[in-house]
């Protein structure tokens, strides 16, 4: 495809994926300015809140400045008038990430992957500085370089990931010049980088449905606590429509905190607190409707959840050996699965400190400054646990394999000649190798020989007795006919007299 083409089709993703995450932000507000604040609103301020959600749904921090006069409408302590608020609400990030990285793919199989990353980044950027410059308010201020960088930093990374992945996968330019001379490694070494990404892919995505899936059952058994808070907060319909909005916003918040609650260390709501399944210890919580699923207290038996983690790391196992045997059935090297185990759990573990990182932040003033999960302890649990569910089916031996494991006595493998059914077992041919579709390749078990038949019991002793003769039949026995083979003696002399008629006899 054309370089400038797809330059074009980059730059319009960006401007959807900005526009369309400032029309999430704008359209409830929007709704609350009209049906909640009537003719009164102040409709200069529409955009200023707008951009400001957007900002901190894209991991800028924000200062909130309460004015006196709601403090002394609300009764608020005006010592909290002045707060950081950056836990953000990861739904817009997710939204920008999901755009740039479809953008970023599309440019890898258009065989322009850096033309396209770059050409996205620039007008998400240029946009981002938009947004910034325009939408500054009193009420919440925010760091300028801050605002720029980490929006365009929300885009440009997964454009970037999506577009080398891409490129990897499609052989395309560099990647693709990277990934051939990475894969023409012997010894099993060329496909040990796309297992590693390929497995911790696969089991980060299965901690993130389990945390999913922990969130979904507390909010059912946990709906009449959820309830209470949205009749206590005394909203009307379109209150609690923006509410429930919001709440939605923060939902990939809430799943990774889950998903650090199952792997075991839990997260904070507030300074000094914490959740997580060996106990629960907490203060003062803020009265969100969706806060009603944390529970005031746990059960030991809660530890078991992170058996689920490991089992994520099963499951990555066992689809990485599936490959390895398919891909080299009967030849699996020790070293480079050893390898893959290490660097996935390490490349998982990694994942999860930057997703503790982006769902944690202050959430009000005081002890309400510190909530979410610690990085470092979320990624060494997570890291762990997949390391020994994919260790266990990674590392164990396999049948009809050559390498079953450390101190094992190996026999070479089989490898293949030039023609394809030549097998050759340590470099010599061998005609007692067959394929078994279970197990690859194995030593074929010779077939039984049959057994001898028994002797002939000897002729009794003396002179032989001749047959008695056949019995012989005449010529003649055989009949006349057209099939006879002796024909009658007057068949010429009959044949010659005509009778009286004129017919023959």
């Amino acid at each position: 495809m054309n370089r400038l083409l797809v330059a074009l089709l980059a730059a319009f993703d960006a401007l959807v994926a900005a526009a369309g995450g400032l029309a999430i932000a704008l359209a409830p507000l929007a709704l609350l300015w009209v049906f909640a604040l009537g003719g009164g609103a102040d409709w200069a301020a529409l955009w200023p809140a707008s951009a400001a959600v957007w900002q901190l749904g894209h991991l800028v921090p924000l200062t909130i400045h309460l004015p006196g006069t709601y403090l002394a409408a609300a009764g608020i302590d005006p010592s909290a008038a002045d707060f950081a608020l950056s836990l953000a609400p990861l739904g817009f990030a997710v939204f920008t990430a999901l755009f740039a990285a479809r953008s970023g793919g599309r440019a890898a199989r258009a065989g322009e992957p850096l033309t396209g990353a770059v050409s996205g980044s620039l007008v998400f950027a240029a946009l981002t500085a938009l947004v910034a410059l325009t939408g500054a308010t009193p009420f919440a201020e925010t760091t300028l370089w801050q605002a720029l960088l980490f929006p365009a930093l929300v885009y440009a990374v997964p454009c970037a990931l999506g577009a080398a992945v891409g490129a990897w996968a499609g052989g395309e330019g560099a990647a693709g010049r990277l990934r051939d001379r990475v894969e023409r490694a012997g010894g099993g070494w060329g496909a040990v980088p796309g297992l590693i990404v390929r497995g911790a892919a696969i089991a980060a995505l299965g901690v993130v449905a389990v945390g999913a899936l922990l969130f979904a059952v507390a909010v059912l058994a946990r709906a009449g606590q959820v309830v209470a808070l949205f009749e206590a907060g005394n909203v009307d319909a379109i209150g609690a429509t923006v509410l429930a909005l919001g709440q939605l916003a923060y939902l990939p918040t809430l799943v990774i905190w889950s998903a650090s609650f199952v792997a075991g260390p839990g997260f904070a709501l507030g300074t000094g607190t914490a959740v997580s399944p060996s106990g629960t210890q907490l203060g003062v919580v803020p009265g969100l409707p969706v806060l009603g699923v944390i529970p005031e207290s746990t059960s030991p038996w809660l530890l078991t959840l992170a058996l689920l983690p490991v089992a994520a790391g099963a499951l990555a196992g066992w689809m990485l050996r599936s490959r390895l045997v398919a891909e080299h059935p009967g030849r699996e090297h020790f070293g480079p699965r050893v390898v893959v185990v290490v660097g996935m759990s390490v490349l998982t573990g990694a994942v999860f400190a930057l997703l503790a990182v982006c769902a944690r932040g202050a959430i009000g003033p005081g002890r309400l400054a510190e909530a979410g999960p610690e990085p470092g302890p979320v990624a060494l649990a997570v890291g762990m646990e997949v390391a020994v569910g994919a260790a266990i089916l990674m590392l164990a031996p396999h049948r009809g394999s050559s390498s079953a494991g450390l101190g094992a006595t190996t026999t070479a493998a089989p490898v293949f000649g030039e023609a394809r059914d030549d097998v050759r077992w340590g470099g010599e041919p061998r005609d007692d190798v067959r394929w078994n579709s279970h197990s690859g390749w194995e030593r074929a078990v010779p077939p039984e020989p049959w057994p001898e038949p028994p002797p002939l019991p000897d002729a009794p002793a003396g002179p032989r007795a001749d047959p008695a003769p056949l019995p012989t039949l005449p010529t003649s026995a055989f009949g006349t006919g057209p099939l006879g083979s002796a024909p009658r003696e007057d068949a010429e002399d009959d044949a010659s007299e005509p009778r009286r008629d004129g017919s023959l006899d």
